[in-house]
């Protein structure tokens, strides 16, 4: 008989954030390894993935909390008070928050927690919403396995993320308390690991590494994009640019690289996917001089940000300049899988550049623009002379990142079970 695992999670959705791309792609593989697998999902949409059984967490709306949570978003709305740095020191959570935690614990109970091998918990963003109501249900402690997919609170995160939200001790004490109620936790990255192990040392003995899933979507009636030329040199980034991944060291890179080789100006084209809302000026400025720089600074479907991966010369994946940077992006796997090069702008002490390898030549420093345009135009090069070269060509990676080291990791937790 197949090992039976429920898995919780906040939103399966692949189009409302880079976090519920990866829980999806997770989810799927877990099936594809043969697995049986049921999802409890507070997407609030009745989604379904093939071959997997999925049930939508309906929202509690006949109780104080949920009166509460709306009136505090009306006062916020109507009258521009935010109640939450008022409310969360006291209590550390909005009511929004607590009521949806008590959605997930009423879906739970009317599960038959018995038949199920492994309860696993997924979340995204800043939310542990699965996490904070299997919290609360002690038994099922002995078959949890909590995914930290990023620091929580946003007091562990690194500089320059890290700040005191209000009601981050009380977060804290939350996250300490999921470090030593899960019987197993799980990392997409061992820098990750060891950063918010150092925070909650419980995790560094029940962590283990399962990292972001590759996993192949089939594409069908999708037409190709009219910005998309395939005859061109195509540097594509695509995901959100938060302030703290300041593109414009990027676009000076891309300028010098056409000023230095001004024959590439008609062939080659920079594409910049994704919402950027602090950058806004600063790309919109960019974009008036440089007719190579295509922007769409907004929310582009999944599918087809995962075809223009696949489509691309390049693809790009930019950090935040910081010293450390113990994330995997949720996009890696999807870059690894296009087999394209990537170009890789960030701090030396990353995950990304752990895994590309300390001699990988398409790295640089967020912050270089002169080591950005090398890198830009000894690909361009590559293109030119012929571009079937220009691959990524890294079975190793595509072997960490799929099913069989997934199944690996797995298997671990079922012989402890």
């Amino acid at each position: 008989m197949p090992k039976h695992i429920l898995i919780i999670v906040d939103s399966i959705d692949v189009n409302d954030s880079s976090g519920s791309k990866a829980n999806v792609a997770l989810i799927k593989n877990l099936a594809a390894i043969g697995y049986s697998i049921t999802v409890l999902h507070y997407t609030q949409k009745d989604i379904q993935l093939k071959g997997i059984k999925c049930i939508s967490i309906k929202e509690k709306k006949i109780n104080i909390l949920y009166v509460l949570s709306r009136t505090q978003r009306i006062i916020q709305r109507y009258f521009k008070v935010n109640l939450a740095k008022y409310l969360e020191p006291i209590f550390g959570f909005s009511f929004t928050f607590f009521n949806d935690v008590n959605s997930i614990k009423s879906a739970l109970k009317k599960q038959d927690i018995g038949k199920f091998d492994l309860v696993l918990t997924l979340s995204k963003g800043a939310s542990f919403r699965p996490h904070y109501a299997l919290n609360k249900l002690k038994n099922l402690h002995e078959k949890w396995l909590a995914y930290v997919h990023d620091p929580f609170p946003m007091s562990c995160y690194p500089p320059p993320y890290q700040w005191n939200e209000p009601g981050y001790k009380r977060k804290e004490r939350f996250f300490r308390s999921v470090s030593e109620r899960a019987k197993y936790a799980a990392f997409p990255s061992g820098l990750l690991k060891d950063w918010v192990g150092s925070f909650f040392p419980n995790f560094i003995k029940t962590g283990m590494i399962i990292p972001h899933q590759s996993y192949e979507e089939k594409l069908t009636n999708l037409e190709t994009p009219i910005y998309f030329d395939n005859l061109k040199f195509n540097i594509l980034h695509a995901g959100n640019l938060m302030k703290q991944r300041n593109p414009e060291d990027l676009l000076k890179g891309f300028k010098l690289f056409l000023e230095n080789k001004p024959e590439a100006k008609n062939n080659t084209k920079l594409l910049l996917l994704g919402n950027a809302s602090y950058h806004e000026n600063l790309i919109n400025d960019y974009a008036m001089s440089l007719p190579q720089l295509y922007i769409k600074l907004t929310n582009v479907p999944f599918k087809e940000v995962y075809w223009l991966q696949n489509q691309a010369s390049v693809n790009i994946i930019l950090e935040a300049n910081s010293e450390v940077s113990p994330f995997l992006p949720g996009k890696f796997p999807h870059c690894v899988a296009a087999n394209k090069p990537i170009v890789h702008l960030g701090p030396k002490h990353s995950e990304t550049k752990r895994l590309l390898g300390k001699d990988y030549p398409y790295w640089s420093e967020i912050n270089d623009a002169i080591a950005i345009s090398k890198i830009l135009q000894t690909l361009y090069e590559t293109w030119t002379t012929n571009n079937k070269m220009l691959v990524l060509d890294r079975p190793d990676l595509e072997h960490y990142l799929g099913p069989t080291y997934l199944k690996e990791q797995l298997e671990k937790v079922f012989n402890n079970v």
